[in-house]
């Protein structure tokens, strides 16, 4: 009996693993295995085991595959004009960009990352997640929570949000790990065509 009731709690446990496994990974796809496995007080051959399971590739394949599939879904810009990786793009509704950072994107005698670099980044993707030909960014406001350091990964994420006079405000928002560094208010217009 009492072998029997450890397999089912252990099954219990695994499914909830499982499911806090998922929102890790909607939540940072750039995660890596012994991120996963401290996050989720397990061992990395537990976290491997668990993404086998459930059909969850590993980190280079699945960025990989998320990169094909949303710049496949890209009309606003060309690939080569995002700034960072698109990693996932559901058109008109919400986008999610990589940039990796280093060296050359530093202040001088510094490892701070230039805010250029930052904003750069969230503008294309303000445009990119827009499903037209042509898009501009009408205005902008936003606001610096923090820095990125050399070796950072920038992960940014826009939101569209309301259609108002021809024109979309899209909700921007750039995290390094769990610290937010930038949130962006975009206002973009769509040209005629």
């Amino acid at each position: 009996m009492r072998y029997y009731y450890q397999v089912l709690n252990s099954k219990s446990d695994r499914k909830l693993r499982q499911n806090k496994l998922t929102k890790i990974l909607e939540d940072n796809p750039m995660i890596t295995d012994s991120e996963l496995a401290s996050s989720l007080g397990v061992s990395i051959s537990t976290v491997r085991l668990d993404r086998a399971l459930m059909g969850v590739p590993e980190l280079r394949e699945r960025i990989r595959t998320m990169a094909q599939d949303a710049v496949s879904k890209l009309q606003s810009l060309s690939p080569s004009e995002v700034i960072g990786e698109l990693l996932e793009l559901e058109p008109d509704k919400w986008a999610l960009s990589v940039l990796k950072t280093a060296k050359d994107m530093a202040f001088r005698f510094t490892d701070i990352v230039s805010d250029n670099y930052v904003y750069a980044q969230a503008g294309s993707i303000a445009v990119a997640v827009i499903n037209a030909a042509s898009v501009i960014i009408d205005s902008m406001r936003g606001e610096y929570k923090g820095h990125a350091k050399v070796g950072d990964v920038l992960i940014a994420r826009a939101k569209v949000g309301v259609n108002h006079e021809g024109k979309k405000i899209v909700s921007v928002r750039t995290k390094v790990g769990d610290k937010e560094i930038f949130v962006g208010r975009f206002i973009v217009q769509i040209l005629s065509e």
